[in-house]
């Protein structure tokens, strides 16, 4: 779906723009089919400001029957709230709020820059596209700048290694979702926007007390962080000191034994000094992949 007309006037900063989710009128554009949940395209305007975005009412989630405590919507919100703590800004600006079906989460709409295709072609218009994160290839080992993920089944009885790019981005994305237990990280929620900036997204299952860890972001497991990531959970760790302002905001979105469980997970990889490892009692590779 594209982005309306109506965009703002100018460049806002991030707190700007947490502002005017928070506080602008949302306007009901339309439905986004395919997911799971509701979600809805609009958009959000205060003070001559406008931006596009999407509302996810906490009226349209489906229960879980491992996520039974608090919603999905604020869990998006505390991902965006662990990832603003990074420093590395990867979720788009996130914010729980009121809007016309009840509370729900209203999340900055990112216009994905588009990406070449599996040959390395632009796209029909000659636009330059990004590089692909993700492809699947015939071959046993990845490439120079990939990383084995897997293999899959692409029919005919044939097998293809499923592979992501060995991308400085994406390496910071597998640690936040390392940090945040995210459940359903798919190549369709990974979003490279214009100036060469990579956002995640859906992060409605999330913050699970228990290894639920899903990604097609494995290529780095049992590595060692990058001295960047070491640092980031070096002060994530004291970030999450009771009574700090950060589990402050946490404490309204999830609940005291997640909180802990992160913790936990931050100390870990403190601990190791390495991206983690499918832990084999759960599904390490979300379904469908995409």
């Amino acid at each position: 779906m594209p982005a309306p007309e109506r965009i703002p006037s100018r460049s806002l900063t991030g707190t700007e723009l947490v502002d005017l989710l928070t506080e602008g009128e949302l306007t009901v554009l339309g439905q986004i089919r395919g997911a799971s949940n509701a979600v809805l395209y609009c958009t959000v305007a205060r003070d001559g400001e406008e931006a596009a975005c999407v509302y996810k009412p906490v009226a349209g989630e489906q229960p879980l029957w491992d996520f039974p405590d608090g919603t999905l919507a604020a869990r998006e919100v505390a991902a965006y709230e662990i990832s603003e703590a990074t420093g590395w800004g990867l979720v788009p600006p996130t914010v729980l709020r009121d809007g016309p079906y009840g509370e729900g989460m209203c999340q900055l709409w990112i216009d994905a820059a588009p990406q070449r295709d599996e040959n390395g072609a632009d796209g029909a218009d000659g636009e330059a596209g990004e590089p692909p994160l993700l492809a699947l290839v015939e071959d046993e080992e990845p490439g120079e700048g990939w990383k084995a993920v897997a293999h899959a089944e692409v029919g005919e009885g044939r097998t293809a290694l499923l592979v992501h790019a060995d991308d400085a981005r994406l390496r910071r994305l597998a640690v936040l979702d390392a940090v945040i237990n995210n459940g359903d990280r798919k190549g369709g929620h990974l979003l490279p926007a214009p100036g060469g900036r990579l956002y995640g997204i859906d992060h409605g299952v999330t913050f699970n007390a228990d290894d639920k860890l899903r990604t097609l972001l494995w290529g780095w497991a049992g590595e060692p962080l990058t001295a960047e990531a070491v640092e980031v959970v070096e002060r994530l760790g004291a970030e999450l000191a009771p009574g700090t302002p950060l589990v402050t905001r946490l404490a309204e979105l999830i609940t005291e034994v997640e909180i802990e469980a992160l913790r936990g997970r931050v100390a870990g990889l403190r601990a190791t000094g390495r991206h983690p490892e499918p832990s084999g009692q759960w599904p390490s590779i979300p379904w469908p992949p995409v």
